[in-house]
């Protein structure tokens, strides 16, 4: 008899909690998340075709909650940041990195400042998302550790598109609160005349863009990639914490107004940047190179108004497997400040002249 009473008792101890999903309202999205259920694991806008908002859509931390758009479009007001987590402090962003969110199969979720604004939760993911019409950032993802964006589409943005970055609440700083070992598949930013940079990556280590796009109205950068530390942009990078960066079959069909690409890292850390491709001719340099050690491989195409502007009079550079174009030049034809693609910048460097000791280029392709 007892040892029955036992191994009741044990299964009702051990029995898991079972799963919960609820129906968001068509009204009143904020007060529904600001109310959620402790029970609740996934939430389905399945209720109406079409939902509104005007204000933020605080998440509250869960260890996994699943968002799931079920095809709806969702509006947000003009001062909505989307969904996004209430930080007051570092010590409170630390706690909150037992919280995931997964969002996801949204048809378009329309205007607002942001349309998402994950902060301080470890592994959080967003799929098949379109975005439209954001004013300061489609997608901002600060001190999301290993977080991952695949499959979202980002049209019009009238600043940002796409912004992995460090957090910047009380006590954060660039070397306590980044976004490491992110990782951006197959999304795309159509830029408005407004967007200034289609992606950002601000002093987060390790993080890898794949098979992403770049197109629509020319915007400011199609990537900039800084580790900055002082917001001082014009300066060095000077995060020591942050050791790489890699980006792989990159396609940008359209111009740059400052530089297609924005490289100021560490000058320890590895900047990959392979089969990147530029569909056209580009007045603005195609990378602005101003410190860390730059990877560029199996960029088969090449125009000839295509140059790579550094700032550093020794750029520590290597080209392997890409366009003969995107080359040195030859020694008889190199000046102080050029050599083949890549030129000198002097606006931030006390040398006029070009050393090229620390540049490579191996197996050409024709």
């Amino acid at each position: 008899m007892h040892r029955i009473l036992f191994a009741v008792l044990l299964v009702m101890t051990t029995a898991p909690v079972e799963a919960v999903t609820y129906s968001v309202p068509p009204e009143n999205t904020a007060a529904f998340f600001a109310n959620l259920p402790e029970d609740a694991t996934l939430v389905r806008f399945d209720a109406a075709a079409a939902y509104s908002c005007s204000s933020d859509i605080v998440l509250p931390p869960r260890p996994l909650l699943i968002i799931d758009g079920a095809g709806a479009t969702l509006h947000l007001g003009p001062d909505s940041r989307g969904f996004t987590c209430a930080v007051n402090d570092q010590k409170a962003a630390v706690a909150r990195l037992t919280s995931r969110y997964i969002i996801r199969d949204f048809a378009v979720i329309l205007g607002g400042r942001k349309a998402v604004d994950l902060q301080a939760t470890l592994g959080s993911e967003v799929r098949n998302v379109k975005c439209v019409r954001q004013t300061e950032a489609a997608v901002d993802l600060r001190f999301c550790l290993m977080a991952r964006l695949e499959h979202v589409f980002v049209t019009n943005p009238t600043g940002r598109g796409i912004v992995v970055r460090h957090g910047d609440w009380p006590g954060a700083t660039a070397f306590n609160s980044q976004s490491n070992s992110t990782v951006l598949e197959q999304c795309r930013v159509y830029c408005a005349t407004a967007t200034t940079d289609a992606f950002a990556v601000l002093n987060s280590g390790g993080v890898r863009m794949a098979d992403c796009v770049s197109e629509g109205a020319p915007c400011d950068h199609d990537l900039f990639l800084s580790a900055v530390t002082d917001g001082d942009e014009a300066s060095f990078a000077g995060n020591t914490v942050v050791k790489s960066f890699t980006l792989a079959n990159f396609h940008v069909e359209h111009a740059a107004r400052i530089a297609s690409i924005h490289v100021n890292m560490p000058s320890k850390a590895s900047v990959s940047l392979g089969n990147v491709y530029w569909n056209g001719p580009q007045k603005a340099p195609v990378i602005r190179y101003m410190m860390g050690q730059l990877n560029l491989q199996d960029i088969g195409w090449w125009h000839e108004s295509f140059r790579i502007v550094t700032h550093l009079s020794a750029p520590r550079l290597t080209v392997q497997r890409c366009h003969s174009l995107l080359n040195v030049g030859e020694k008889n034809e190199r000046t102080d400040r050029q050599a083949g693609v890549l030129h000198l910048d002097t606006s931030l460097v006390g040398s006029t002249q070009l050393k090229l000791n620390y540049v490579v280029v191996r197996d050409k392709a024709m």
